[in-house]
């Protein structure tokens, strides 16, 4: 019998491709989506989809039971930039949707769960090139602070009530196919979509701020493969460092200029995000998720510009023709 697989926070940067390649591998049937809004997309229209809030505990629980749930990837989250913005919101939300899906875990009600952590529980005393899995984390933002505590509360649940739960610690994730959802690292998205359109580009970052980055074919990967993974092979409950590339805008501008010579990028001063960008880490070392379950990332800076550029370029010509 296939399992059931649950999607909470479906139609954000990563809950898209996610949902989509998850129907691909287990079929439509198998793998219901769901979110606080319901727009009009594939994710909607092509397969089971529900209105769920995730701070919403028997919500949650019932569509759990409605369609025997064996699986729940959480996505929902307020991102750092947004948080700033809502600090109370932010912690309820990131905090309580991972306590409703651990708690239905623990009454054995669901068998496995995945929740992604984030860079942003890194801060300014972490070492910042080749950030190791185990180091100084003294997070400064309100997203990090949730996520630091996410991950010992994982790691609780686990040691304590044999919880199945799985994560990883993205770092900057870049798509073409969802709009930014509110994070530092989303100008390495709204270039792209300036560079088509406009061929320039405003940064809110410093030219020379080199972070850590993620095609989201790679992000993708990284949740399945480790959900896939035998349980005796994740042996970091907690989350795992995760890693693809390291950039500054800067090098992803001189990236784009390959294909698009014209491109102009100039750079905004003083702005609150860069305050966030300069207490995160330039590199990741992600060797362990790397030796434990295999962990491969297939895009660089290169491959993921074009790529970025040709499925966008796509995109925006379907818009204008539909």
């Amino acid at each position: 019998m296939s399992k059931k697989i649950l999607v909470i926070g479906a139609c954000g940067q990563i809950g898209t491709e996610l949902t989509l390649r998850l129907r691909q591998i287990y079929g439509v049937e198998n793998v219901v989506a769901s979110d606080i809004v319901k727009p009009d997309n594939d994710i909607v229209n092509q397969g089971y989809f529900e209105i769920i809030d995730a701070l919403n505990f028997d919500q949650i629980e019932y569509f759990v039971e409605k369609y025997a749930i064996d699986e729940v990837y959480l996505l929902s989250a307020l991102l750092s930039a947004s948080a700033e913005k809502a600090h109370a919101y932010a912690w309820d939300l990131n905090m309580n949707s991972l306590f409703h899906v651990l708690n239905l875990a623990k009454a054995k009600k669901i068998k496995k769960i995945f929740w992604p952590s984030s860079i942003a529980v890194f801060g300014n005393n972490t070492p910042r090139e080749k950030t190791a899995q185990y180091t100084i984390m003294e997070p400064s933002t309100v997203y990090g602070i949730s996520k630091q505590t996410g991950e010992r509360w994982c790691e609780y649940y686990h040691k304590t009530f044999g919880v199945d739960v799985r994560s990883v610690r993205y770092p900057g994730i870049i798509s073409w196919s969802a709009p930014p959802g509110g994070g530092t690292t989303d100008y390495a998205v709204d270039i792209f979509h300036s560079a088509i359109r406009e061929q320039k580009y405003e940064c809110f970052l410093s030219p020379q701020t080199k972070l850590p980055m993620m095609y989201i074919d790679d992000a993708i990967d990284a949740a399945i493969n480790i959900m896939q993974a035998p349980g005796n092979l994740v042996k970091i409950r907690s989350s795992y460092n995760l890693s693809a590339m390291s950039f500054n805008p800067k090098e992803i501008a001189a990236e784009i200029q390959k294909h698009i010579p014209d491109f102009v990028i100039t750079y905004k001063d003083n702005d609150f995000r860069q305050l966030i960008a300069d207490s995160w880490p330039n590199s990741i070392d992600d060797s362990s998720a790397r030796l434990d379950w295999n962990w491969k990332n297939k895009f660089d800076l290169s491959s993921m510009t074009l790529e970025m550029l040709e499925k966008l370029e796509a995109t925006i010509q379907n818009q204008v023709f539909s």
